[in-house]
């Protein structure tokens, strides 16, 4: 059964790396190579282009949004005057960039394909890249099947990242100098593709999954507390709203981005449940 959500923005190409900040949900309409807001009464608005193509977005503590450029392997910054570059993260990621999540202190951990997986290349396994405030890059943890959307909890000791192609979420605990250390798994999910996450107050987790259409609220350990069925395929997911209850989820026709951008079926969904959001993003 299709989840009764709310539609509030259509007519997108790739919608990916939502994040709720100051009142509005913020994400990346990736194929259509901008960033943009939409309100909780669905207006929306372009805040920059992003000519290789946006993904995972973050904030710096003085509040200059971060954006991951996807083809170029970059960290942009968006200041006053523009974009600016933060990083080159082209000797670490060996394929097209993705999502991202920064904490509390501006340190960035970005994810990549790995390898072009579109073009049927077999899997490579990739890092994690972590860039300081600086613009200093280090790989943070390596050997992830198509790292992709990550969280880290609201005391900054465990960052939880899906691996796309393992079928799971992994853990890991941050060092004080940023760096990963015990990896484990979080969470191996029958059946599903984890792709964009965030956190609950609970400590779940909220996978999208785009195969098997539907997000899923999984706890440590895989049990699946619940699941939301949508049309399309489910991209991303963030809790957001005045009391972070509300489940914004990132839906697309398709995957392949010749047909997304001419079939513009992207939406940004809504729903209510029960345990308001947590940590970063």
């Amino acid at each position: 059964m299709v989840a009764p959500t709310k539609v509030l923005l259509d007519g997108l190409v790739f919608p990916e790396g939502p994040r709720w900040r100051d009142g509005v949900l913020w994400f990346s309409d990736m194929h259509a190579r901008r960033v943009m807001t939409v309100d909780p009464a669905g207006r929306s608005e372009v805040i920059v282009e992003v000519p290789n193509c946006p993904s995972g977005l973050g904030w710096l503590p003085d509040g200059r949004l971060l954006i991951v450029s996807m083809n170029d392997r970059k960290l942009l910054r968006l200041d006053p005057g523009g974009l600016s570059e933060v990083a080159d993260l082209s000797h670490i990621a060996t394929f097209h960039c993705n999502d991202m999540v920064v904490d509390g202190q501006g340190r960035a951990y970005v994810g990549n394909f790995g390898f072009d997986f579109a073009a049927g290349q077999p899997l490579v396994p990739a890092a994690l890249a972590l860039v300081t405030p600086d613009g200093a890059v280090r790989v943070a943890a390596a050997d992830l099947e198509f790292p992709n959307g990550t969280v880290i909890t609201p005391d900054g000791r465990t960052l939880i990242v899906g691996e796309s192609f393992g079928g799971r979420l992994t853990a890991f605990d941050i060092l004080p100098d940023g760096m990963l250390a015990n990896r484990r798994v979080w969470a191996q999910l029958e059946g599903a593709v984890p792709d964009g996450i965030c956190l609950d107050a609970e400590g779940a987790i909220w996978v999208a999954s785009p195969l098997s259409s539907e997000v899923l609220r999984v706890r440590e350990g895989g049990a699946v507390a619940r699941r939301i069925a949508v049309e399309t395929q489910a991209i991303a997911c963030m809790l957001g709203g005045a009391d972070r209850r509300t489940l914004f989820i990132l839906t697309a026709g398709s995957v392949d981005p010749e047909r997304a951008k001419k079939e513009k079926r992207g939406r940004i969904e809504a729903i209510e449940v029960d345990v308001a959001g947590a940590g970063y993003p």
